[in-house]
C-alpha cells in the first residue's frame, strides 16, 4: 500500500531571495531521483518558509518497480569465434551483466547482429531507500552564498537545526551534520515555543498551521494580497502589483499580518522615487496609491507574527521610515545648492576601475561614443548637442548625497536635479533613461538621447572589461556584462537602428586606447566580443521561438547588424515551411558542397560552353544589381524571391553538364558560376545547416 513521504529541513532564517531557487532545485532533484529509483507516486509538492524547506510526496509506492531490460553487447563477429565458441568479449560482457554466456541472445540493429543480455531485478522496499534519498536531497541543494558552521565542511544556506523524515507514520532514520532525523518540527519562532510533533505526513500542513506557520508560499501570497487590498481600501487607495517585492516578502514571513502605516506630510513634497525607494528597497513596505495612480501618504507592511501589539509595531515602522525620509529631505536640499553640471569635475575623484580610470574619464568616453553614434544616425546639430549634454551630465548624480545613500536612485535623481538646474527636457529624459534596461524585461529608453547614451554606457562597460581581460566565465559574471550586452541588443532592436556592432566596438576601443586604458590589442579582443554579442543575439532569436537550425543558418552570415539578422531570421523561418523551399535548399546545398573548398573563384563567362550554364550566368548578371539593392535595403523577402528565379536554371545545369570535368579551365569556370549561385541563394543564411 502506498504511503506519504515527508522530508523537512529545518534551518536558521534563510535569505528570502534564496528560497524560490531552492524550492525549484528540491522539486527537480526529487522527481529525478524518484524516477531513477523507479519509485512511483501520485503527487509531489515542495514548500518553504524562512526556517524550513519541505518535500511532501503523496502515495509513494512501498517498493520499487521490478526492472526488466535488454542490454546490448558486442557484435556477434566479436562475441564468437569461427567455431561458434564465445570469445573473451562475450564472456566479459555476460559476467558484467550478471548472466551466463548461454543466456545471451542475438538481435540485429541496422542489419548488424549483436549479442544481448536480458536483465531482471526485483524492486527493493522503499523504506530501505529513503534514508539515502533524504541525504541526497539535502546534498543536492546549492545556494548563491552558502555558509559553514561549527567544524563542518558541509555548506548550506544557513545552519540546519532539525530534520523531519516520515514515511507514513514511521520515522525514516538517518544522521546528517550531527543531527538525527525524527518527527519533531518547530513552529513560529515567537508564537509557538513548543516543538511540533508530526504524526504522519498528511497532518503536516495543519500541524504547522496550529503552530502559526503557513507552510505553503502560495497560501501566504494569497493571504498577503487579500490583506493589502483591505488595508489600502480603508484610505481610498490600492497597492499596485509588485511581484518582485511581494515575492521577497512571502519568503520573509511564516505567519503574515499586514498593517497600515502613515507617511508624515512634510515629506510628501519630495520626488516620488525618493519616498518609495526607502519604503520598498530598504524597509520592504508597499506604497499606497490612489485609483488614479497618485502616491498617497500611506504604506502597508507585513509583519511576521500575529496582530498582538500591532499599534506599537506600526509606530515603530513609521519611526524608521520617518528617519530615512528626514535624511532624504536633507540630501535633497543640500544637493540642489549646486547645479548638476558643476558636479561633473568631482567625478574625477571616483575611480571607475583601477585599470579603466576615473568616472570623469569614463564620461569623456561616453561623450565621444555618443557623438559617433549620433552622427551615424544622421541626427541634426541640435539633437547632437542634446545627446552630448546628456552624456556629459549622465553620471553627475553619483557624487550627490542622495545617490551616495540611495544608490538605487542614480539616473532618477540626475534627471530631477537636471530639471532643477534648467536643462532641456530632452536632456533630463535622457539622463533618466540611460540606465535602461536595468534588468531583463525592463523597458528600453524611449528618447533618442536616452537610447544613444544608454548604448554608449553599456558598450563602454563591455568593451572596457574585455580590453583588460575581464570576461564572463560559465555562471560567473560579476560585472553583469551579459546583462549590459543584452541591453544593447534590446535597444538596437526596439529602435530599429542599423548600427554596425563592429564599428561601435572599434570606436569604443579607440577611445579607451586614447586614454591609455586598453592593454590588450584590438585583434585579440574583437573576435571575443563579436562572439559574445552573437550569443546574446542567439538568445533573442530563440526567445522569439525560432528553430535552432534557423538561428544557426542566419548567424553563419554574422551578427554585425542586429536588426538585419532578425529580419533574415524571420523571413527564413517563414519561407522554410513553404513546399517550394525544399527544392530551393537542395539547389543551394548542391552548389555549396561543390564550391565550399574554393568559394571565391572569379568567373570568366567566355569559358562557359553549354547553353544551360551560359543562360544561368546571364540570369545572375541580369539580376545582380536589383539583388544587391534589395540586400542593401534589407528587403530579404524580395531578394529571396529574386534568387528563387535561378533555381530552375540551376537544376537544368546539373541535368545537362558535369561540373568536375577534366578540363581545368572549364571546371573552375563552372565552380565560379556555382559560387555566385551560393551567394544569391544564401541571402537568408547558410542553408546547408538546416535539419
Amino acid at each position: 500500500m502506498a504511503k506519504d513521504f515527508l522530508l523537512e529541513i529545518g534551518t536558521e532564517e534563510i535569505p528570502a531571495k534564496f528560497s524560490p531557487g531552492a524550492m525549484t532545485q528540491l522539486e527537480e532533484q526529487a522527481r529525478k531521483r524518484l524516477a531513477e529509483l523507479r519509485l512511483t507516486y501520485k503527487d509531489l509538492k515542495v514548500y518553504a518558509t524562512p526556517r524550513r524547506l519541505a518535500l511532501l510526496v503523496k502515495e509513494l509506492a512501498e517498493t520499487q518497480e521490478d526492472l526488466s531490460m535488454e542490454v546490448k553487447g558486442p557484435a556477434v563477429k566479436a562475441a564468437y569465434d569461427a567455431s561458434g565458441a564465445p570469445t573473451k568479449a562475450a564472456q566479459g560482457f555476460a559476467r558484467g551483466q550478471g548472466v551466463s554466456v548461454e543466456n545471451l541472445f542475438v538481435q540485429e540493429i541496422n542489419g548488424v547482429p549483436y549479442v544481448f543480455a536480458r536483465k531482471s531485478e526485483v524492486g527493493l522496499e522503499t523504506e530501505a531507500l529513503l534514508p539515502q534519498l533524504a541525504i541526497d536531497m539535502i546534498n543536492s541543494l546549492h545556494f548563491p552564498k552558502p555558509m559553514r558552521w561549527g567544524e563542518l565542511d558541509f555548506r548550506f544556506a544557513r545552519p540546519i537545526r532539525w530534520m523531519v523524515a516520515l514515511y507514513g507514520s514511521d520515522v525514516i532514520p538517518f544522521e546528517f551534520v550531527g543531527l538525527k532525523s525524527g518527527r519533531s518540527s518547530r513552529g513560529h519562532r515567537t508564537l509557538a515555543a513548543e516543538e511540533v510533533l508530526i504524526s504522519q505526513p498528511a497532518d503536516y500542513l495543519e500541524a504547522l498551521r496550529q503552530a502559526f506557520v503557513i507552510i505553503d508560499p502560495e497560501e501566504r501570497k494569497a493571504d498577503i494580497l487579500a490583506q493589502l487590498k483591505v488595508l489600502a481600501e480603508k484610505v481610498g487607495g490600492e497597492v499596485p502589483a509588485d511581484e518582485e517585492l511581494l515575492g521577497e516578502v512571502i519568503h520573509l514571513v511564516e505567519y503574515p499580518t499586514a498593517l497600515l502605516g502613515g507617511v508624515a506630510s512634510q515629506y510628501m513634497h519630495l520626488p516620488e522615487a525618493v519616498i518609495t525607494t526607502p519604503m520598498r528597497e530598504h524597509q520592504r513596505y508597499f506604497p499606497v496609491r490612489s485609483k488614479e495612480g497618485k502616491l498617497l501618504p500611506f504604506f502597508v507592511t507585513v509583519r511576521n507574527g500575529s496582530d498582538f501589539a500591532l499599534d506599537t509595531v506600526k509606530a515603530g515602522n513609521e519611526k524608521v521610515l520617518k528617519a530615512r525620509l528626514e535624511d532624504a529631505a536633507f540630501y535633497y536640499r543640500e544637493d540642489q545648492k549646486i547645479s548638476l553640471a558643476d558636479l561633473v569635475p568631482k567625478l574625477g575623484k571616483i575611480v571607475y576601475h583601477e585599470k579603466l580610470g576615473t568616472v570623469e574619464e569614463r564620461v569623456e568616453r561616453l561623450r565621444g561614443l555618443s557623438r559617433f553614434m549620433a552622427k551615424q544616425q544622421g541626427f541634426d546639430a541640435a539633437q547632437q548637442e542634446e545627446i552630448d549634454r546628456t552624456a556629459y551630465l549622465a553620471k553627475a548624480d553619483l557624487v550627490t548625497l542622495m545617490v551616495s545613500d540611495f544608490p538605487e536612485l542614480q539616473g532618477i535623481m540626475g534627471a530631477d536635479y537636471a530639471k532643477a538646474s534648467g536643462e532641456k527636457p530632452e536632456v533630463c529624459q535622457g539622463i533618466l533613461e540611460h540606465y535602461q534596461p536595468r534588468f531583463s524585461g525592463d523597458a528600453t529608453p524611449a528618447s533618442d538621447s536616452g537610447r544613444v547614451v544608454s548604448l554608449a554606457d553599456k558598450l563602454d562597460a563591455v568593451v572596457g572589461a574585455f580590453s583588460i581581460g575581464i570576461q564572463p566565465t560559465g555562471s560567473q559574471d560579476p560585472y553583469a556584462l551579459r546583462r549590459q550586452a543584452q541591453g544593447i541588443v534590446a535597444i538596437l532592436l526596439d529602435s530599429g537602428w542599423e548600427l554596425s556592432l563592429t564599428e561601435l566596438i572599434r570606436e569604443s576601443y579607440s577611445l579607451l586606447e586614447k586614454q591609455g586604458t586598453a592593454p590588450l590589442p584590438m585583434k585579440d579582443i574583437l573576435p571575443l566580443l563579436q562572439d559574445f554579442f552573437q550569443q546574446r543575439v542567439r538568445f533573442v532569436l530563440q526567445e522569439q521561438g525560432l528553430r535552432y537550425d534557423t538561428v544557426d543558418a542566419v548567424l553563419a552570415l554574422g551578427s554585425d547588424n542586429i536588426n538585419r539578422v532578425v529580419k533574415r531570421a524571420r523571413v527564413l523561418s517563414e519561407k522554410r515551411v513553404e513546399e517550394a523551399f525544399v527544392l530551393y535548399a537542395q539547389s543551394y546545398t548542391r552548389c555549396y558542397n561543390l564550391t565550399k573548398k574554393e568559394p571565391n573563384l572569379e568567373l570568366n563567362p567566355a569559358l562557359l560552353v553549354d547553353a544551360t550554364e551560359i543562360a544561368l550566368a546571364e540570369g545572375i548578371s541580369s539580376r545582380r544589381q536589383r539583388f544587391e539593392e534589395m540586400i542593401g535595403a534589407g528587403n530579404y523577402e524580395a531578394a529571396y524571391d529574386l534568387a528563387w528565379e535561378l533555381v530552375p536554371q540551376i537544376e537544368a545545369l546539373f541535368q545537362a553538364v558535369m561540373i568536375m570535368v577534366e578540363d581545368e579551365g572549364l571546371k573552375r569556370a563552372r565552380l565560379a558560376l556555382l559560387s555566385q549561385c551560393v551567394k544569391m541563394l544564401g541571402c537568408l543564411g547558410e542553408l546547408s545547416v538546416l535539419a
